[in-house]
């Protein structure tokens, strides 16, 4: 056989390009990060709280926001102060809240904004037994956790009841006595008692 005349091969079609596995995981964490904003959008949280709670884009979680809820996210700032979180019956609601939170945190193995979540679900569904009204919106339980974290409230345990109950932080815990084993002179007057339900 001549080589010089010899025909070459028909050359084979290039493979196509390989897809790095960090490409499969970013499709599944952006799916992952739209449902959740769906949730929370759903649960009326704030815009400010999604940016800071997600990794999707801002123009995206507008969109999101105005087809879920047929309207802008509003404007204005976040609940910032502290002291709502200590009045009497506020504080009743951010307790359990936190306690629910605690615990999905510490014995549900759940972390940032999915503990919170799963807290508030169970704030709500105490709250359905009882039939009282919610006092604490999905942002300012947010707001709430994210004080807590950030060292600015924290937990006291109450001598009577042994419940715990949001004070402020570095505040006197150890004779301290809950708001509803000593409730103020004119607590809940005209509206329902909270009930004794978590801490």
């Amino acid at each position: 056989m001549d080589l010089r005349t010899a025909t070459a091969p028909p050359a084979q079609p290039a493979p196509p390009p390989a897809i790095p596995p960090s490409a499969g995981k970013s499709v599944l964490h952006d799916v992952e990060q739209t449902q959740l904003a769906i949730e929370l959008i759903g649960l009326g949280a704030r815009l400010q709280v999604l940016e800071s709670a997600l990794s999707l884009p801002r123009v995206r979680l507008v969109r999101l926001y105005k087809e879920l809820r047929g309207a802008s996210p509003p404007k204005g700032m976040l609940p910032f102060s502290t002291d709502w979180f200590v009045t009497w019956r506020p504080n009743a609601h951010a307790s359990m809240l936190l306690n629910a939170y605690r615990f999905m945190r510490d014995a549900g193995g759940l972390a940032g904004i999915r503990a919170v979540l799963s807290g508030y679900r169970v704030y709500r569904e105490q709250l359905s037994v009882t039939g009282e009204t919610a006092e604490l919106s999905f942002t300012r339980a947010w707001t709430l956790v994210r004080f807590h974290e950030n060292g600015m409230l924290q937990l006291a345990r109450c001598r009577h009841c042994a419940g715990d109950y949001v004070v402020h932080a570095h505040g006197p815990r150890r004779h301290y006595v809950c708001g509803l084993c000593m409730p103020p002179a004119r607590a809940g007057k005209g509206r329902k008692s909270p009930a004794r339900t978590v801490p």
